[in-house]
């Protein structure tokens, strides 16, 4: 069976512009403070087998509940008349704590690198004393 491809012909502007994408940009969904409390409520008292269903139907994935119940134990979600989407501060570390724990790795790292220098600092000793002896009763030997 032929099938005819379309033409990769310019646009009508005689330029050599690639095809502009007809199809809109997909925006993000934003979902309501009661719509998110009344799905989190549905989904605890749907039985066993069921929270899936309740999943499929809204369109939307496990996580979506998770985070949700998450903001409504911290008291995000329980205030009525906030807005849909509060952008949610991370709690990131303070350059303090990013130093330290980079200064922590280190340590550790440098301790790691201490035991294994002192390994073979101890086997290079005793390498040393029975190479001694060896030399020692080769001497004797030849006397």
């Amino acid at each position: 069976m032929f099938v005819e491809s379309e033409s990769q012909e310019p646009a009508a502007g005689g330029g050599s512009s690639p095809r502009h994408d007809p199809a809109p940009r997909p925006s993000r969904r934003v979902f309501s403070t009661a719509y998110k409390l009344r799905i989190v409520a549905e989904y605890e008292n749907a039985p066993h087998g069921e929270k899936g269903a309740v999943l499929r139907r809204e369109g939307l994935f496990s996580s979506h509940v998770v985070e949700w119940t998450r903001a409504r134990d911290a008291g995000a979600l329980g205030r009525a008349g906030t807005a849909a989407r509060v952008p949610e501060k991370k709690t990131g570390k303070s350059a303090e704590q990013i130093e330290l724990e980079k200064l922590r790795r280190e340590n550790e790292r440098l301790k790691a690198r201490l035991a294994t220098t002192e390994t073979a600092l101890d086997i290079m000793g005793k390498a040393r004393a029975l190479l001694q002896q060896v030399s020692e009763r080769a001497d004797s030997d030849q006397q």
